[in-house]
């Protein structure tokens, strides 16, 4: 996209925006395919927990995703989208067995990750096949606050735990269809996750009905120029080959799936923000938008680094400022970062903000979220209209009598 569209979609639609590339995801999404293209089956299911817009939704159905859910509502918003209950996993963590059962009421394969509900599941429905997640104990994410592969993580079923997990299959004679683990995010060491790969394979022998692997995903993009990314073409040959490997000696073709979430949005998206303010103190000069950690959280929470571009002045001389947002907390996108220079009105773009940006926005500070658009065949399509002030109080119940009553008592005394 040139950063001339961006900016007539900012007059189109207002700011700030949310702004999403459909060729960028398709682009990602075949990358990855052809990476693995020697393993007969391969299953891509998108994460939904990225960015669950119903219309990218829709977009990796039509490009022959499945899908990867985290909650019942995600579930939901995948049927809602096309897909189909088969097409659909379901993996929670920490969930009642109850949304578990009306996951599987609804016919979406179920990735379980705790011992005593998969004892619970199995001994009420036998008959349902489920795919059990694995925590290997190994950290293959680079930034260890978003990794999930470490003894202490509250996600997966430990490996040290297979033989109690092997004890509850036995006795509730439950179909295990799947085997799954999820080491973390932004994965470079290729090396270490084959290793973790290892333990997978391992573990998968002790079950011999199984129709897939899930290998979780965590690939790491780069998130400035010259940044260091996920090298998924070697990855892809190398892990190929084990898994072909495997599948021979496990005697049955087996489905390598992934569930890929950043990897496939998160540079397809771009955020864009007027700057309502260039403020200069006695050390900084503080460029301060309509937006923040409400609308763009990852930086005061990950630490995440997210390019900013003037593009209304993209050939400005450029000077050094600290871009701030307008919540009543500190909410700080950059330090210090060397930008064109910047005036009252002009428009920032954000970029690599497709994944994690809008799904973990709110309302803090009574905000209103962002509108949301899809660049689709080069053309802008509104697929989220701008929140209102009465989206804001739509579920909110006025009880205003309550208090009337109160005072025409305090009246009346």
């Amino acid at each position: 996209m040139k950063y001339t569209d961006l900016l007539n979609i900012t007059k189109e639609y207002g700011n700030p925006v949310y702004v999403y590339d459909a060729e960028k995801i398709k682009f990602q999404f075949n990358r990855l395919s052809n990476a693995f293209k020697t393993v007969k089956n391969l299953k891509l299911n998108y994460a939904a927990k990225a960015l669950s817009n119903l219309t990218i939704l829709r977009l990796m159905n039509d490009l022959g995703s499945g899908l990867d859910t985290v909650s019942i509502q995600e579930v939901k918003l995948g049927l809602l989208a096309g897909f189909k209950p088969e097409e659909i996993i379901y993996t929670p963590n920490g969930v009642s067995l109850e949304e578990i059962e009306e996951a599987a009421a609804l016919g979406v394969r179920i990735n379980i990750d705790n011992l005593s509900v998969l004892e619970q599941f199995g001994s009420k429905h036998p008959d349902i096949p489920v795919c059990i997640r694995i925590n290997p104990h190994v950290m293959a994410g680079g930034n260890s606050n978003i990794s999930v592969g470490h003894i202490d993580s509250k996600f997966g079923i430990s490996i040290h735990q297979i033989p109690h997990l092997l004890r509850i299959v036995e006795l509730t004679q439950m179909t295990i269809n799947g085997i799954h683990m999820h080491t973390g995010s932004d994965i470079l060491d290729i090396e270490v996750f084959l290793y973790a790969s290892e333990i997978l394979f391992e573990t998968a022998k002790n079950f011999r009905e199984l129709d897939f692997i899930d290998f979780g995903s965590g690939f790491k993009v780069p998130y400035k120029e010259g940044d260091i990314e996920t090298n998924i073409e070697e990855l892809g040959e190398k892990l190929s080959s084990r898994f072909n490997e495997f599948c021979e000696e496990y005697g049955k073709e087996l489905t390598l799936a992934f569930e890929p979430g950043k990897f496939l949005v998160s540079e397809a998206g771009y955020f864009l923000a007027k700057v309502n303010v260039v403020k200069q103190t006695t050390s900084t000069v503080f460029a301060s938008v309509d937006s923040g950690f409400n609308h763009l959280i990852r930086p005061m929470l990950y630490g995440a680094n997210h390019q900013i571009f003037n593009i209304s002045n993209p050939v400005g001389k450029e000077r050094y400022y600290s871009v701030v947002g307008y919540i009543c907390e500190t909410d700080t996108f950059a330090n210090n970062r060397r930008i064109n220079e910047i005036s009252e009105g002009d428009v920032l773009c954000f970029k690599n903000a497709g994944a994690y940006c809008f799904s973990m926005a709110s309302n803090y500070n009574s905000r209103y979220r962002p509108a949301e658009v899809l660049w689709y065949e080069g053309k802008s399509v509104l697929i989220r209209e701008r929140e209102s002030f009465d989206d804001l109080i739509r579920n909110q119940i006025d009880v205003k009598d309550l208090f009337e009553a109160k005072n025409q008592k305090a009246s009346i005394k």
